[in-house]
């Protein structure tokens, strides 16, 4: 049974403070009730984890592909290879990018742990199973592509482009910083599926940890900065997975204005033909010289 922890001066102080007394936790368990435990306000503790974890992992995901469009040996897999971005256009995303943060999503990140507490999100340990965790992100990777495509599409109709989602098209060759240069509205509307599905699905399900929660935005921040990157690499991921999406897709989209709307996975592109890019060009041609046979014959 887990011992109440007593707040001491000093994280480290807590951390040893839980350790004499739960030693059925294991490291990273103890460090995480010890962060709750010294901080003694949830709300604070959950606030200041979420907006450092998503400045370090967002801005910290990004460099290496700053440094890779320094490096002229990489510009054989860029896929729009006439268009590197500038150092300036580089410092002027980064800046417009943490401006968005601290003004649109660290509110909405102060208010996470009363939203937690309301769907009944644990935030306690022991932390879940890694198998718990596995089947839930990648339902929410399923239900977040949905909501995307959805919302993304609906974006390019004609007053919602021009007055929210045009700002997203300002690089036609994405890079790593881009992924989230978009109108304050875009943002909010776009991320209530990344945080919003997780919701739902403990809502309705009512058995998710934060931790997974965490898990999920962590790998959802890496899918949509991957596929901004504007690299096209033999070891890219839809190579081996062709449902995925990845920086061919979505680089398509900003060079063509249209298509390619889902976030991580093709099928929705597929089934609704909706795909942009020569490929889908070739197969829409393709079926209309088919159909024309067809009706010839009839």
């Amino acid at each position: 049974m887990m011992a109440a922890p007593m707040a001491q001066d000093t994280y480290w102080g807590s951390f040893e403070e839980i350790s004499k007394y739960n030693v059925s936790l294991n490291y990273a368990e103890k460090m995480w009730l010890a962060w709750y435990t010294y901080m003694q306000n949830d709300i604070l503790a959950t606030g200041i984890m979420s907006f450092v974890m998503h400045e370090v992992v967002y801005f910290g995901r990004s460099l290496p592909w700053i440094i890779v469009d320094m490096i002229p040996w990489f510009r054989r897999y860029k896929i729009q290879q006439d268009k590197i971005p500038t150092a300036y256009e580089q410092w002027y995303c980064a800046a417009l990018v943490l401006f968005s943060h601290f003004t649109v999503e660290l509110p909405q990140i102060w208010l996470f742990h009363p939203l937690c507490q309301f769907f009944g999100l644990s935030t306690s340990v022991p932390f879940p199973s890694l198998y718990t965790m596995a089947w839930q992100i990648a339902v929410f990777f399923v239900l977040e592509d949905t909501w995307h495509y959805w919302v993304h599409r609906a974006m390019h109709w004609g007053p919602l482009y021009k007055n929210i989602h045009k700002i997203h098209h300002h690089y036609s060759a994405p890079f790593g910083l881009a992924a989230e240069y978009a109108s304050p509205i875009e943002v909010l509307v776009l991320g209530l599926g990344t945080v919003g599905c997780p919701i739902a699905f403990c809502a309705v399900y009512g058995n998710l940890h934060i931790l997974t929660m965490y898990a999920w935005i962590v790998l959802r921040l890496f899918q949509a900065i991957d596929a901004h990157s504007g690299y096209e690499f033999p070891w890219s991921l839809h190579h081996f997975l062709p449902f995925w999406a990845g920086a061919e897709h979505h680089d398509v989209h900003h060079e063509k204005f249209i298509g390619n709307y889902s976030s991580s996975f093709r099928w929705w592109d597929y089934v609704l033909d909706t795909e942009a890019g020569e490929e889908a060009s070739k197969r829409r041609r393709e079926r209309k010289l088919a159909a024309a046979k067809a009706k010839k014959v009839q």
